[in-house]
């Protein structure tokens, strides 16, 4: 069966409740942290995918779990996802609630190489220039590549924007290659 539409249903209906509550943000934090758990211990799985559980049970220890961390129409949303059986996809109902989210506030994810660590006031920059360029907001990934000598590369979905010093030189190159064998 294929997951994808219901997952995204299931998101923008959390996105829905989420506007209602001004908890957008919030919801997708603890939407995620929920299909973490689920994830990575295998004993919560069990008990949330055990037909022999029933449905009131599993509610009622969700409810527990997260009375303390998590507001009620947010337990109440899981609770509907346990009542229909779909608490096997909370992993992509919490990666759709995040593109969702993203759309929402007018925010897009760069993947951004450079040379050296970047510190907090350089990536503040990068972020601003991008935004600036892109016209949303930017939530940039740093990663390092020492190949890359300096500069940086910035991935935006589909678009490459290399300005590393590693591809000025290999142009460079390039050019002198074809200057020489251009001219003889």
């Amino acid at each position: 069966m294929r997951t994808g539409p219901v997952a995204r249903n299931y998101a923008e209906a959390l996105l829905a409740v989420g506007q209602r509550h001004d908890a957008v943000v919030p919801y997708g934090v603890l939407l995620d942290a929920v299909a973490g758990a689920v994830a990575t211990e295998p004993r919560l799985a069990a008990v949330l995918e055990s037909p022999r559980v029933p449905k009131a049970r599993k509610k009622q220890l969700l409810r527990t779990a997260l009375s303390a961390f998590a507001p009620d129409p947010f337990v109440r949303f899981l609770e509907s996802v346990v009542q229909r059986g779909r608490q096997g996809i909370l992993s992509e109902m919490s990666a759709e609630y995040e593109m969702l989210v993203d759309r929402h506030l007018n925010r897009i994810h760069a993947g951004v190489t450079t040379a050296h660590a970047v510190d907090p006031e350089l990536a503040r920059s990068i972020a601003a220039t991008l935004s600036a360029v892109l016209g949303k907001e930017v939530l940039p990934h740093f990663r390092t590549d020492p190949r890359l000598l300096g500069g940086l590369i910035v991935r935006v979905g589909d678009r490459v924007l290399d300005g590393s010093l590693r591809r000025r030189l290999l142009q460079l190159r390039f050019s002198m290659l074809h200057a020489r064998t251009g001219g003889a």
